[in-house]
């Protein structure tokens, strides 16, 4: 494997982090500030410097280039397989009557199935992840491992952008798959927030809205939980996501709080809150969540018969925003944990596609780091 990365910040040059070479048919990532991807003059700079038939973009709320966090900028990483494949398709969900489940089955229906080892998805940050694996998995008849994120928009949250080779677009789903006898592919996923006050239970519910907690109006109960931290609302509802574990599972997932409807008195999240799902406050420290992040790292290096040589980090613009200047922590201590050889590249996202560990099924999550280790 061979892998050439580099980065730009507005209008300055090339910065590289390995020498600069060409590559053989690479698999290339560039993911940036939405406003940078919208930039015609932009676009082309990058598809002259990368002159390349594979280019994914997709834009971020803050890359994640080898152990370092950059903000408003463009990052690539070229990655070229020796001894693997891959094939990348692409949908875009107005094509499918905005129903993200079909649009995984038609993706999954082009990929070749033989010898097929893994699927990494580049999502619209916008749409509904959970159906859209749903659609992924429904013809899979042996497990393969699903991780990815969706893509952001800084902390905007109006639109998204990604593509395969074409300029960035709104609706898109970028599906990879990678092959080969060779490869070898672990991942893992970790929060780093820790639950306090009672377990309850989500009465009333559709979709992403939660409108009821113990037959309560769910915004009452949330801001009694926070006590004197409700003071700091809406703003502070980052620092104070949900615990839900839905009904027959015993692995929560972590669903960060977008908006709160005074009028309705309901709780707006950033994923699916099924009813008589478990529901609990979480809350961390700065520390906890950096820990949380280096956890995923050893979670996923477990095991293996081969050091990663590339590990690509989908992490969560409310980490992000929780952290604020300690941000770029976490990718330093998975940078240490994971040793010197491995190349890390990835981004800050609105959601991250993972199986809590390498025995678990795919789910999309809220404020965790997730992590996907490659080698061939």
């Amino acid at each position: 494997m061979k892998i050439i990365q580099a980065y730009k910040n507005g209008a300055e040059d090339w910065h590289y982090l390995q020498e600069k070479a060409q590559l053989q048919n690479p698999l290339v990532f560039v993911f940036g500030d939405r406003y940078l991807l919208e930039d015609e003059s932009m676009l082309l700079n990058i598809r002259k410097e990368f002159n390349y038939e594979n280019i994914i973009f997709g834009s971020s709320s803050g890359e994640i280039l080898d152990g370092t966090m950059k903000d408003i900028s463009i990052s690539v990483t070229a990655i070229e397989l020796e001894k693997s494949t891959f094939v990348i398709e692409r949908e875009n969900i107005s094509n499918f009557n905005m129903q993200p489940d079909l649009l995984g089955e038609a993706l999954l229906d082009k990929l070749p199935k033989e010898k097929l080892k893994h699927l990494f998805v580049l999502s619209d940050g916008l749409l509904d992840a959970k159906k859209l694996i749903e659609g992924l998995e429904s013809n899979l008849n042996y497990k393969i491992g699903i991780t990815g994120g969706l893509c952001g928009d800084d902390a905007r949250f109006e639109k998204t952008l990604s593509s395969l080779n074409e300029n960035p677009k709104t609706g898109e789903i970028v599906l990879i798959g990678l092959y080969g006898d060779a490869l070898e592919v672990s991942y893992a996923s970790a929060g780093g927030w820790f639950p306090f006050g009672p377990v309850r239970k989500i009465t009333k519910s559709k979709d992403n809205i939660i409108f009821e907690i113990d037959n309560k109006p769910a915004l009452d109960v949330y801001k009694n939980h926070l006590a004197h931290r409700a003071i700091g609302l809406p703003s502070a509802s980052l620092s104070f996501p949900l615990n839900i574990t839905r009904e027959g599972e015993k692995q929560p997932l972590v669903r960060t709080i977008l908006g709160l409807d005074e009028l309705q008195k309901s709780l707006v999240l950033a994923g699916d809150a099924p009813e008589n799902a478990k529901v609990q406050l979480l809350m961390a420290s700065v520390d906890a969540i950096i820990d949380g992040a280096q956890f995923a790292a050893e979670l996923a290096m477990k095991n293996r018969e081969k050091k990663a040589e590339i590990a690509i980090l989908v992490s969560c613009i409310g980490r992000k925003l929780v952290m604020n200047k300690r941000a770029g922590e976490e990718s330093q201590y998975i940078k240490e944990t994971l040793g010197g050889p491995t190349i890390m590249t990835g981004f800050y996202s609105y959601g991250q596609l993972a199986p809590f560990d390498k025995n678990g099924k795919t789910n999309l999550h809220n404020q965790t780091m997730a992590v996907t280790l490659i080698s061939e």
